[in-house]
């Protein structure tokens, strides 16, 4: 037998637990065989693709949710703008619900009568109801009170 086939590890005795030997530590050990690992490295890179997928869905779902989010603000902005825009021959206070009207030009204008109050006969087309709010926005009368059972919940949450 030559030198070189007899010598099969050049560096040190490995001094460390048998399970983190680089070789088999007994006859009786099983062989680190290539295969295995690779078979191994395999599997990790299966577990790991599966993971980076699953956290890719989720942010694709999240991405697709403020997307939606901002076009509803977008939305909303055009509205409020356009009901900003609107004639008015009075003040508008905060909090007040004023009642938009179409002109047969198409001009918007507000108005502090409802169609119930012209006596179910408006002189123009009804548009809707709409409520002033501090941050200038509006909101629509039908969703007012959600809006106000929301602003109550968050300021429970924040003890206020």
């Amino acid at each position: 037998m030559s030198d070189d086939s007899a010598k099969r590890h050049d560096g040190e005795k490995h001094a460390g637990p048998a399970s983190t030997s680089p070789y088999p530590m007994s006859r009786l050990a099983p062989a680190h065989d290539l295969v295995d690992v690779a078979r191994e490295i395999q599997r990790a890179d299966a577990v790991l693709a599966s993971v980076a997928t699953g956290k890719l869905a989720q942010i694709a779902e999240q991405i697709r949710a403020l997307q939606e989010q901002a076009r509803e603000v977008l939305t909303a902005a055009q509205r409020d703008a356009e009901l900003h825009r609107a004639k008015c021959q009075f003040r508008k206070r905060i909090g007040q619900v004023y009642h938009l009207y179409r002109e047969a030009s198409g001009a918007l204008y507000f108005s502090m009568l409802s169609p119930e109050e012209w006596g179910g006969e408006p002189p123009d087309p009804y548009d809707g109801s709409y409520r002033l709010e501090a941050d200038s926005s509006w909101t629509p009368a039908a969703e007012a009170e959600a809006r106000d059972g929301r602003a109550q919940s968050v300021r429970l949450l924040l003890g206020s």
